[in-house]
């Protein structure tokens, strides 16, 4: 069986989300810095999302997952992993309690960093979410797995895959991303009809 394993930030969703938060409780400067750093691979993933849980960490986890249902999705990957949702999954460093709702209305499976909440506030990161492990994990029970991603966060999970995707959708992948990938796919139509091909041999 094939997995397809997600980014969620700029892969499926047309936007990173911890901007989108920052800006719409007036917190964005220090956020978007540091997700640019990030994205770029000039800070480390673990000690970035440290960095901006502790920002964002103080805001109502409520309004942050209101908020983020309503961010804009790349409609035909939505679409494929809806219609496909036994072969799709989302892994993602983002917070589930702050993700639970936009997650939802995509409709696979997802993995999440977690967090301890106290008065509708984050008060401390319980795990940060290693996605090469998920990779692993479907590996083991015999899945051909398949990552689709564009952030450096994603390069180890892309090279313990099968097959890597390095995802321009919404923004040039990092160097180190496409360094490791088997395909780079700058559009919807280009990614989602390299997926159907990938998928085809696991359906004959």
């Amino acid at each position: 069986m094939t997995k397809f394993i997600f980014d969620l930030d700029g892969t499926v969703t047309k936007e990173e989300t911890l901007p989108l938060i920052a800006e719409h409780f007036s917190v964005q400067e220090e956020i978007e810095k540091l997700t640019k750093q990030t994205v770029m691979g000039n800070i480390p993933f673990v000690e970035s999302f440290i960095r901006r849980v502790f920002i964002l960490g103080k805001l109502p986890v409520d309004e942050i997952d209101e908020l983020l249902v309503g961010v804009a999705l790349h409609t035909d990957v939505v679409a494929f992993i809806k219609k496909n949702s036994a072969h799709c999954v989302i892994a993602t460093g983002n917070l589930s309690c702050w993700v639970a709702k936009l997650v939802a209305e995509i409709g696979c499976e997802v993995y999440c960093s977690e967090g301890m909440i106290e008065n509708n506030r984050v008060i401390k990161l319980t795990d940060i979410l290693k996605k090469e492990n998920i990779v692993e994990r479907y590996r083991a029970e015999g899945c051909r797995v398949v990552f689709i991603g564009d952030g450096n966060n994603d390069v180890e999970a892309m090279r313990a895959a099968d097959v890597a995707i390095a995802s321009g959708l919404t923004h040039t992948p990092t160097a180190s991303v496409i360094s490791v990938a088997d395909y780079l796919v700058q559009d919807e139509m280009e990614l989602c009809s390299r997926l159907k091909q990938l998928l085809r041999p696991a359906a004959l």
